[in-house]
């Protein structure tokens, strides 16, 4: 068989590889000549752990191949695999340009039965409207079908999250469309979940927006908690031991980001309220981390009245640890903000700070290691929890800094800990750590108290 994946981002890229992995002859294609040259020399435009090594391997076996001669990859595939992006319009709604797109290339192209299976993520009702938009388009006399097959990868454990699924959901319409799926994916060992299209399509809304329900209710109450006196540590301890909630995402922080939980939420909210019906809890995600995004700022400004002049030092740019990614990262307004205001930004992450730079070319300043960026700081906001931030000795902290006042994002140090080393540390959901603090200066610097 035949397999082709349209797109090279994190879902077809991966997509491609992994498929290569179990056996299968696998041939990605994407537009981007500079992407390609890349991946035919073994690497990854990505920023994906252990996606290299793979990629060279099944490269060097013969399994894998990069191409952007698109008719030509289409044109003899049993099945073709759709992985291109669907970004978020100014509205709201999924961005369907480049699905699209690439289906009417593939309409024209194809000159064999085929399935197109789509891993974008598409709102409700999209495989119907692209079924019948292909077979409009079609040049040849072929049959095609198109199947729903949606990704529940996380940057930073893609490959993982591929290999080694929780479940596998096909979305189809008919038989022969389910019997191809299935013996693609019987290498992967996995449970395989078949359904129509449109719960295929809902499947991969609701899942991942019930998961961004979850980091904003925790969020919620870890402001709840700073309210009310209560540690948000000891409260998701005491919920996680029910398994009906489990551990997972009840971490508080400064919200989500990355390309999926901000971009679903929105489209399936716009998607229910198009169709007359208000999804009151998804919106109230959406509301509240919108807020959770500028927590840090809140918080420094209680203990200062002005960012001007001030040296700030941000640990962590990528919107998680394990990707260079930084599409709604957290970092990008404030940082925004702390420029608008005066502040002098120095910059710290082990792997986002190149992207960092396209955003920000000239106006912050770039450091190679965490102690050189809080040398002399006024301020140190935390926005990602890489290991290399969670591993810094805060008595180093304490030594670097002008005035050691840290506002952690993502709760990376105990608060015994900062007690001890006497810094003024403000983290999420718990109380605040006030160190010895040195007085005097207002305006540029701190309130007078």
């Amino acid at each position: 068989m035949n397999i082709t994946v349209a797109g090279t981002g994190y879902v077809g890229l991966v997509t491609g590889v992994c498929l290569a992995e179990v056996g299968h002859q696998v041939t990605c294609v994407d537009p981007s000549q500079e992407k390609i040259v890349l991946l035919n020399l073994g690497i990854s435009p990505i920023y994906e752990p252990e996606l290299d090594g793979l990629i060279e391997k099944n490269t060097n076996a013969g399994k894998l191949t990069f191409t952007t001669d698109y008719e030509q990859a289409y044109a003899q595939s049993d099945v073709i695999f759709i992985g291109v992006g669907t970004p978020e319009n100014e509205d709201g709604s999924a961005n369907l340009h480049y699905v699209f797109q690439v289906v009417k290339q593939i309409a024209e192209s194809i000159t064999r039965d085929c399935l197109i299976v789509i891993k974008s993520t598409v709102p409700i009702g999209t495989n119907d409207r692209l079924e019948t938009y292909i077979k409009h388009h079609l040049k040849h006399k072929v049959a095609v079908e198109v199947a729903s097959n949606p990704e529940f990868l996380a940057q930073g454990s893609a490959i993982k999250d591929t290999l080694y699924a929780s479940r596998i959901v096909i979305g189809v319409e008919s038989k022969r469309a389910k019997d191809i799926l299935t013996s693609i994916y019987e290498p992967f060992k996995q449970p395989i979940l078949t359904m129509n299209r449109r719960s295929a399509e809902m499947v991969k809304y609701a899942s991942n927006d019930f998961l961004a329900l979850k980091i904003s209710f925790i969020n919620d109450i870890a402001n709840l908690c700073e309210v009310v006196g209560a540690n948000i540590d000891d409260v998701t301890s005491g919920m996680s031991y029910d398994e009906r909630i489990g551990k997972k995402f009840l971490n508080p922080g400064i919200g989500y980001g990355g390309s999926c939980f901000p971009k679903d939420t929105k489209a399936l909210h716009w998607l229910a309220e198009e169709e007359g019906y208000v999804l009151r809890t998804v919106k109230a995600a959406i509301e509240v981390n919108e807020k959770q995004k500028f927590k840090l700022i809140s918080k420094a400004r209680t203990e200062f009245s002005s960012f001007h002049g001030l040296k700030v030092a941000v640990l962590g740019l990528t919107f998680k640890p394990g990707t260079d990614d930084l599409r709604e990262a957290p970092s990008i307004p404030n940082v925004r903000l702390l420029l608008n205001e005066g502040a002098k930004v120095h910059v710290y992450d082990p792997v986002g700070a190149e992207n960092f730079k396209k955003l920000f070319p000239t106006d912050v300043v770039y450091e190679k290691i965490p102690e050189k960026a809080l040398e002399g700081a006024d301020i140190c906001f935390i926005f990602t929890e890489w290991e290399e931030i969670k591993a810094i000795d805060l008595t180093i902290i304490k030594e670097k800094m002008n005035e050691p006042f840290v506002f952690d994002g993502r709760n990376c140090f105990p608060l015994e800990e900062a007690r001890e080393v006497g810094i003024n540390y403000f983290s999420i959901g718990r109380p605040h750590v006030k160190g010895m603090r040195a007085g005097g200066r207002d305006g540029d610097g701190f309130l007078v108290s």
